[in-house]
């Protein structure tokens, strides 16, 4: 598994359990905004960054696609 990938999935549960989420949900919030995408164009300096970072980098990232 790529080193994205595994941060990519680690942002998912990290988001997912956060908001109390389910897979599905997150995976349809994630779908729509792009984040996914966003994640990985954006791995090399959010992979350093902690867990309340990146939850809070999500939500920031989704409130501007939704203002867009």
């Amino acid at each position: 598994m790529s080193k994205t990938l595994e941060f990519k999935a680690f942002c998912f549960e990290a988001y997912r359990a956060e908001k109390k989420l389910t897979g599905k949900e997150t995976m349809m919030l994630f779908k729509q905004y792009g984040v996914l995408d966003y994640l990985g164009a954006c791995y090399d300096v959010l992979h350093t960054t902690g867990r309340a970072y990146i939850v809070e980098d999500i939500d920031l990232f989704i409130e501007n696609r939704k203002s867009a």
